[in-house]
């Protein structure tokens, strides 16, 4: 039924996208007829509005991938850097949540570290939606800010790190066999808001996977029980997710180089002052409005990106600053 839905809403789309195209182009004829320049403009703008919904609808034919159909969690962890690095954490959790709520894509909070004074230590969101992993699969990495920092009193420019991983969702039909015994699992009192039951009960839980170090922990629910079960598919996702990784490291060691994730890797730098530019380092793309960035307007970032993974081209772009 899922698989039906995409298909019947894929179809629908191309449909509107041609019916757009013949009404538009009907509105310019009519507008040239009768001399009316308003009308003509009118279906000149609907035509840029369809070439910018074709071109979406495009980059969606790049997801492909075996898991990117697949609803996703991201991980948002703190540099070193305290309170500044630990802002610039929660400023990405905002801006993922953002950009999945302009796509009505259903964005829930399933494990969060408050800092010690602002901001977050980590956090992990759970996006479901239509290709919700492809789509995100390429924001995995280090991401930098550049402004003058809030918390200092001297109003000096500072430079900030947080870390993004994302991972998908995999369903029962997909077995990944994990042994207890290669487990440590932990119990701890959730932190934040909930009530006096999150705060006197251990119902976190977090579970390590020895042989990789994979760490995953949930705090969304208020039973242990519930959130033991929310850790171990996390877990089963992440290990799926690294041999997705291998596979495609396999396939193509030069693209994997390209993609490799590491704390040492900058994948996108966001400058607040002294002037105003979010860069990514892969492909190049630009935006000088980073408070729209920031507010979730991602796309134009995630489409080049998918697209050079798939098409290849061009070498890492020099971060200048």
């Amino acid at each position: 039924m899922r698989e039906r839905q995409e298909l019947d809403e894929a179809v629908t789309a191309i449909k509107k996208l041609e019916q757009d195209l013949e009404d538009a182009a009907t509105l310019i004829e009519l507008g040239e007829m009768e001399g009316d320049q308003a009308s003509i403009t009118e279906g000149e703008n609907a035509i840029k509005a369809v070439e910018k919904e074709a071109a979406s609808r495009q980059v969606e034919t790049l997801l492909s991938g075996e898991a990117d159909g697949f609803d996703t969690y991201l991980e948002v962890h703190a540099g070193a850097g305290g309170t500044e690095s630990q802002d610039w954490a929660n400023m990405l959790q905002r801006m993922y949540a953002r950009w999945a709520e302009r796509r009505k894509f259903k964005v829930e909070i399933v494990e969060m570290t408050d800092g010690e004074e602002a901001g977050i230590k980590g956090a992990t969101l759970l996006i479901k939606g239509h290709n919700a992993y492809g789509w995100l699969k390429t924001e995995s990495g280090v991401h930098r800010l550049v402004r003058i920092s809030p918390y200092d009193s001297n109003a000096r420019r500072h430079t900030s790190f947080a870390s993004v991983w994302v991972y998908p969702v995999i369903d029962d039909r997909i077995e990944i066999e994990i042994k207890e015994s290669d487990c440590r699992i932990d119990t701890y009192r959730s932190s934040g808001a909930g009530g006096q039951h999150v705060n006197t009960t251990d119902s976190a839980v977090r579970i390590t996977h020895n042989p990789t170090g994979i760490v995953v922990a949930c705090q969304q629910e208020r039973s242990q029980h519930k959130n033991r079960a929310t850790a171990w598919n996390m877990l089963r996702a992440r290990l799926y997710e690294a041999e997705l990784k291998k596979r495609e490291e396999k396939a193509n060691a030069e693209a994997a180089s390209k993609t490799d994730i590491g704390w040492g890797h900058q994948i996108r730098s966001y400058v607040l002052q002294p002037y105003q530019l979010v860069k990514d380092l892969r492909t190049g793309t630009q935006s000088t409005d980073p408070d729209e960035v920031l507010d979730g307007d991602l796309d134009p970032f995630m489409e080049a990106s998918l697209a050079q993974r798939v098409f290849g081209g061009g070498e890492e772009v020099a971060d200048i600053d």
